[in-house]
């Protein structure tokens, strides 16, 4: 299933001030994916979260531009204008999605920036296919490994994350999330932030994006098979894999009041990196600490990413 051109006028958006975006289709690992950039340089991909799409990063993409980045966002498969297809969603296969619209750039390797979903990814491509990455900043998201141990184990984590244990029925996940105009999607998104709450017409751009036929069930299939995968041979296969180290700088940001993914259950990542790690908690901010205080959030990527030996 492809994307149809109406999704357009939902997903090729503008970024606040006016500023040019360029929207364009590249392809990798047998499907076509919508990215938005904007400036020279080295290479920063931003990877996206459940229940955005590329948009969440329209602070960022004229942050990095301006501090001397080539920034792109991607839609991650299935969602926004990039190829709804019938599988493939698989963190293996997703975060080949993700090292592929690396080569189709041109580019030699990026700089991963990923939250939530995409936090998630941006660990398995750093682990997959590290010539590819050059640094990792995950926010809002433990690695793999961390965030199966915090679901299995710790009550808490697993109660904050029900959503996710929802996601595992047939259907009717899919229509609550589009049901009166995808009003859950608003929801969650109020709910999961901080005393900075977004505003309505932010809300209506991710509810209608997510209304774009098969998005809903795309969005959901990633979370039904990191449930239905635990006790699988696949999924032992690949907590297996990610015992692997990370060995480039991580950059792992956390807000402190986050609702969905606990402090104590994202802290422990650090054990899985061998190279400088850096933890930073935003006081006062939630699940979306990007868009709750832009300014602070791309302050400290952007100075983690100039710094060129980042102190662990």
């Amino acid at each position: 299933m492809t994307a149809p051109d109406s999704t357009a006028s939902v997903v090729r958006l503008d970024v606040p001030g006016g500023k040019a975006v360029s929207h364009r289709d590249v392809a990798a690992n047998g499907a076509r994916f919508h990215i938005a950039e904007m400036g020279d340089g080295p290479l920063v991909l931003l990877l996206h979260g459940f229940p955005q799409f590329w948009w969440t990063w329209r602070h960022q993409l004229p942050a990095l531009a301006e501090a001397g980045f080539r920034a792109v966002a991607m839609d991650l498969r299935g969602v926004g204008g990039s190829d709804r297809t019938p599988r493939g969603y698989d963190p293996a296969n997703l975060a080949l999605d993700i090292t592929g619209v690396i080569r189709s750039l041109g580019e030699p390797d990026a700089a991963l920036v990923g939250h939530d979903l995409g936090g998630y990814l941006a660990w398995t491509a750093a682990v997959m296919r590290p010539k590819l990455v050059r640094r990792l900043a995950v926010a809002s998201m433990p690695h793999p490994r961390r965030w199966r141990s915090a679901m299995l184990a710790d009550v808490r984590q697993s109660a904050r994350s029900s959503h996710i244990w929802n996601f595992q029925r047939p259907w009717l996940p899919e229509r609550r999330l589009t049901a009166d105009d995808a009003e859950l999607v608003g929801r969650m998104i109020r709910d999961w932030s901080g005393p900075r709450l977004p505003d309505e017409d932010a809300l209506a751009v991710y509810r209608r994006a997510m209304s774009i036929p098969s998005t809903a069930h795309c969005s959901i299939e990633p979370y039904r098979w990191m449930v239905r995968s635990l006790a699988r041979p696949d999924g032992i296969q690949f907590n297996r894999r990610m015992k692997r180290p990370v060995r480039v700088p991580t950059l792992h940001l956390h807000g402190s009041l986050d609702p969905v993914m606990r402090t104590r259950s994202a802290a422990g990542s650090g054990q899985y990196v061998e190279a400088p790690y850096r933890w930073r908690l935003f006081d006062g901010l939630g699940h979306f600490p990007h868009e709750e205080d832009p300014v602070a959030f791309s302050t400290e990527l952007i100075n983690w990413l100039k710094d060129p030996e980042p102190d662990r």
